[in-house]
């Protein structure tokens, strides 16, 4: 969350005229009928003087009242988001964090009743990236492959940058050979992707480790076994998959 920058967005605009309107129209429906009672109560009938004040004195008062505690509340509302976004996000990558992404995928396998699968990614040569040309280098890089992660696995699989250089994908129904499919299919999105780097191409490639569960397990089990993994696709050389199909 940069500075206090609470601008309502035109949606949130939208919202405020609307719930101010609503409870304005209310304001003046109930004023006029208590204005009536009172008159017809001690001044045997209804004075059009009396039903002019009844609908203008909520229109011009509680009108921007109401807009106002309105407007407040839009602006926490909008706080609150960021502050929950900050708390669940990676602010670099736009991904899960790793306290998030543990919840989740914690909370997907105590809610399992198929395979699950998880994909530990790693960024190939990412302190070199670093060391050589500067970490704001190696920030963009972060970036373009966690964008293209996302767009590879869609929006359905939640995407955890799980600390560094290294990405989560959890699958919460891994059918036979589709986590083997994704995990080719990052790996190749990812090699076509390059970051300049003063006046030079830099080439990224990522490692992947998977592992899949058909019974019962917990996130550190399962992360255990796909870390293990990715070390086996480390010391083969980098740039490919390893995999394990666990019962």
């Amino acid at each position: 969350m940069h500075g206090a920058d609470n601008t309502l967005s035109r949606q949130a605009w939208q919202r405020v005229f609307r719930v101010t309107g609503l409870l304005t129209a209310i304001a003046i429906v109930l004023s006029i009928v208590i204005t009536n009672v009172i008159m017809e109560t001690f001044s045997q009938g209804i004075n059009v003087q009396g039903l002019i004040v009844s609908i203008v004195t909520p229109a011009m008062l509680g009108g921007p009242s109401i807009g106002f505690i309105i407007f407040r509340q839009e602006q926490l509302r909008i706080v609150n988001e960021r502050l929950r976004k900050l708390a669940t996000y990676d602010w670099l990558t736009d991904c899960l964090n790793r306290g998030a992404f543990t919840t989740d995928v914690s909370a997907a396998l105590n809610a399992a009743n198929a395979p699950c699968a998880l994909l530990v990614i790693d960024v190939d040569h990412f302190k070199a990236i670093n060391d050589n040309h500067g970490h704001d280098r190696g920030d963009d890089a972060l970036r373009l492959i966690a964008s293209t992660l996302r767009e590879t696995a869609g929006p359905d699989l939640p995407i955890g940058r799980l600390g560094g250089e290294e990405f989560g994908i959890f699958l919460p129904r891994a059918k036979a050979g589709e986590t083997a499919r994704l995990a080719e299919k990052l790996r190749l999105a990812v090699g076509r992707l390059a970051v300049a780097t003063d006046g030079n191409i830099c080439p990224l490639s990522i490692s992947i480790g998977g592992a899949t569960m058909h019974g019962p397990t917990d996130f550190r089990t399962l992360y255990r076994m796909a870390d293990a993994c990715l070390y086996q696709a480390k010391s083969a050389g980098r740039d490919r998959v390893a995999l394990i199909d666990a019962a």
